[in-house]
């Protein structure tokens, strides 16, 4: 477990994360990273946007329903 410290910017309030943190994450200053429901109504942070993940899905079903379509297109 990594504790997380709140701190005050401007009229907000920020969270500092570690560099350990920062690692695991894969992120680094200036990156976005997204804080999200997880089941039982606890919240994680990750740099995983779930809404991009969504649209590659869709993009990857059109990708896969037309690919004969694009392959023509392509020529």
């Amino acid at each position: 477990m990594i504790a997380l410290k709140l701190t005050q910017v401007g009229n907000s309030v920020g969270v500092v994360l570690p560099k350990e943190a920062l690692v695991k994450l894969g992120v680094e200053k200036g990156d976005v990273v997204y804080l999200t429901e997880a089941p039982g109504g606890a919240m994680q942070i990750s740099p995983y946007d779930p809404e991009v993940a969504r649209q590659i899905e869709l993009g990857e079903e059109i990708m896969d329903e037309y690919r004969d379509t694009f392959r023509a297109l392509a020529k």
